[in-house]
């Protein structure tokens, strides 16, 4: 009767491992977190909008942080692009992430890329990456990383700095938006994840992509506004600004000293 009187966000939390008494005193903390409005602040409002921000529900999604978009020899490099921009978002990406590990919260990460045979690789996409690519090499040629953008080669993981933990889950995708063709939508109503904070790159194709996605489908998104980076420092820009628009018309953004003194707040 007790158990039955909890939502099933709360239940899925419950270790088998535990005795009764322990899962009901767990249960009662997190029942208990519930009626603590949390924020951070962020623009254009404080977020989340209700104030119910807890590890329980929700996650960090770090998108696409990967050696063929902000590592020496991969795609974006060899594109021509000053890859300092794509790595500009390492080290408040690594603080947020940590603070959130410590604190319970959930990490996740996301890779774009293909399957060797190029069968999920739409035309279209890969004769643009053809054009825009050093000698005319695109997805699925030989670069100095392995195949570009294929699954399974150097260039296609994710960089060291930011490597995923044991146990944290990885998408892998197809596209620019980290819920097309993938289980992410599942994953996250299955842990009960409501909330979600969007960092990696780039802020205005895959990161962008992924936050309308999600404000489409209901969850609460702020994006770390130092923790993306763009090819062009203007376009980086212009998403930021997107963001604010109509009150927060996908959400909001904040900086990673503001996300963190959210989370910590009592």
């Amino acid at each position: 009767e007790v158990f039955s009187s909890l939502e099933l966000s709360t239940l899925t939390h419950l270790s088998l491992t535990k005795t009764p008494r322990e899962n009901m005193a767990a249960a009662a903390a997190t029942e208990a977190t519930k009626g603590t409005k949390r924020f951070i602040e962020a623009n254009p409002y404080s977020w989340p909008f209700d104030g119910d921000l807890r590890p329980e529900n929700t996650a960090l999604i770090v998108i696409d942080m990967q050696t063929d978009f902000c590592g020496k020899g991969g795609y974006v490099d060899k594109m021509g692009y000053d890859i300092s921009l794509t790595r500009k978002p390492i080290e408040p990406i690594k603080k947020v992430m940590e603070e959130m590990r410590k604190r319970g919260y959930h990490v996740m990460h996301t890779r774009e890329g293909h399957r060797p045979d190029l069968s999920d690789l739409p035309p279209n996409k890969r004769w643009r990456s053809c054009q825009i690519g050093t000698d005319g090499k695109g997805i699925g040629d030989k670069g100095p990383c392995g195949r570009i953008l294929v699954r399974g080669e150097d260039g296609w993981d994710i960089i060291p700095e930011l490597k995923p933990l044991s146990g944290e889950t990885i998408i892998d995708k197809p596209g620019k938006g980290s819920f097309y063709a993938t289980d992410l939508d599942l994953v996250l109503k299955t842990k009960g994840v409501r909330n979600l904070i969007l960092c990696g790159i780039t802020t205005d194709v895959c990161v962008h992509t992924t936050m309308r996605e999600a404000n489409d489908r209901g969850y609460e998104c702020l994006m770390l506004s130092d923790g993306t980076g763009a090819t062009d420092y203007g376009n980086h820009c212009a998403a930021l600004k997107m963001i604010t628009m109509q009150h927060g018309v996908f959400g909001t953004h904040a900086g990673s000293d503001e996300v963190i003194k959210g989370l910590s707040s009592k």
